[in-house]
């Protein structure tokens, strides 16, 4: 499994790297314990927070309701949980029973 995901019941829980003023919104790939993910929002007024988590509603079709910042607003590191996701990204593993 890797570390830059894990499950809380229905809910998937990201560890994550972004990238802001990126060319385009994508996940980049594997940095150690996080995924790295490129977004074309630059990072002022909390409109990069807001971009990753319109990105990671659209990619896992839930609502923006769904989507949740936990961890490092104002930093690039940051913790995300999304309820009940309808579709993983790519490397996501399906959790259990």
């Amino acid at each position: 499994m890797a570390d830059w995901f894990r499950w809380d019941g229905d809910d998937l829980v990201l560890d994550l790297r972004v990238q802001p003023r990126a060319s385009h919104d994508a996940f980049a790939g594997p940095m150690g314990e996080r995924m790295k993910v490129r977004l074309t929002a630059p990072p002022v007024d909390g409109k990069a927070n807001k971009h990753l988590c319109k990105f990671l509603a659209d990619t896992c079709r839930v609502a923006r309701s769904q989507v949740t910042l936990e961890k490092g607003e104002t930093g690039r590191e940051k913790r995300v949980r999304i309820h009940a996701p309808r579709r993983l990204p790519d490397g996501v593993e399906p959790h259990g029973p």
